[in-house]
């Protein structure tokens, strides 16, 4: 099978459907999209959230500076989206003789081996082609002007990191419902607790002088969904957020709300119990995160994602040649980021305004 540029990965929601297409060293990356019909587009916010996405010259991030400057192609008129959606940016900063060494040498967790399996050699192998985190720029493209659209409606949108590595910052889970207010004081290193700060970028600069990388976990808080998004069962709001976060390629893990500490909670304990404020019914707890039967119950929606160390080490490693059909050892060469969970913080608000555009 014949795996090039032309195809595309899609998502079909209930009433969004998103294409992203292009690969890591193609010409262009791009995102074409139906059903954002009314949606404004401002250039300057997008702009804004885009930056958050882009490497940085910082310890924990690629040394491939791309501008990823967005340029529309089609389907907006007087600052408004009408019709088909699209948009592309131009790859300019990549290096592909960095790969002729991984050539038929599948990288350790990485997708170079099952897409030599399933595409053959019309798998473009170069930074990870389709499978690499760079497609996730599209993705930001299309969340982050449906992350603006659903703020003007009152629905805010909030990603943080609340832990790198062995090191623990705050996560929602510390936090009363009254207190999901956030003010961060660097976007590009979203945290609630300031105080870690330097413990998580000590813990990236050790991995990085060590040829190394490392993970950690984004949380996510949605306020001001009303109540009744979502539907039952496959279309669910923990179904619908779970197929786009699992598109983020490091994303190995989710849970909801209290999540996993489910299981050692009682039902007494772990049941969200419910109350009038005036008029509006609300939770004393919020340990469903927002959401019962797979539909809002106007709670905040919370969520948390755990972000694997990024696979592409400088480090000497095992794998296989399949030209030759022995065990060899390989040594990435290129730019990658130590810890990828900064960069994945916006890319997760993008994926979690999809989400809720789509089930609203």
């Amino acid at each position: 099978m014949k795996f090039n540029d032309k195809q595309f990965s899609v998502y079909n929601g209930r009433k969004l459907r998103v294409k992203i297409f292009g690969a890591s060293h193609s010409k262009e990356i791009g995102v074409s999209a139906k059903g954002l019909d009314g949606v404004t587009f401002d250039g300057e916010k997008l702009e804004s959230f885009m930056e958050r996405r882009r490497a940085k010259n910082t310890a924990y991030s690629t040394k491939r500076i791309e501008t990823d400057k967005v340029i529309v192609k089609k389907g907006v008129y007087n600052d408004v989206i009408s019709g088909e959606f699209k948009a592309v940016i131009k790859n300019k900063a990549k290096r592909s003789g960095d790969y002729l060494n991984t050539v038929k040498k599948p990288r350790p967790s990485h997708a170079d081996f099952v897409a030599w399996s399933k595409y053959g050699d019309g798998f473009d192998y170069r930074g990870g082609g389709k499978f690499s985190g760079r497609l996730t720029a599209p993705m930001c493209i299309v969340g982050g002007l449906l992350k603006e659209h659903l703020e003007r409606k009152g629905i805010k949108i909030n990603a943080f990191i609340s832990q790198i590595g062995k090191v623990k910052g705050k996560s929602y889970k510390d936090l009363g419902i009254e207190q999901y207010e956030f003010n961060f004081s660097d976007q590009n290193f979203r945290l609630l607790d300031d105080s870690v700060r330097e413990k998580m970028y000590e813990q990236i600069e050790f991995a990085s002088k060590n040829f190394d990388s490392v993970g950690g976990i984004i949380d996510c808080v949605i306020t001001g969904v009303p109540v009744g998004a979502g539907e039952y069962m496959f279309d669910s709001i923990e179904s619908v957020i779970s197929q786009l976060a699992f598109a983020v390629p490091a994303v190995k893990g989710i849970e909801f709300g209290t999540g996993f500490g489910f299981a050692t909670m009682r039902g007494s304990k772990a049941n969200d119990e419910f109350y009038y404020d005036g008029e509006t019914i609300k939770t004393r707890s919020n340990n469903n995160g927002g959401i019962n039967g797979g539909i809002s119950n106007g709670m905040p929606i919370t969520f948390r994602v755990v972000v694997k160390p990024t696979p592409s080490i400088a480090k000497q490693q095992n794998t296989v040649d399949l030209t030759k059909k022995e065990n060899v050892k390989i040594k990435i060469e290129g730019r990658h980021d130590a810890c990828i969970v900064p960069r994945a913080v916006p890319v997760i608000e993008a994926i979690s305004a999809i989400a809720i555009f789509d089930c609203l």
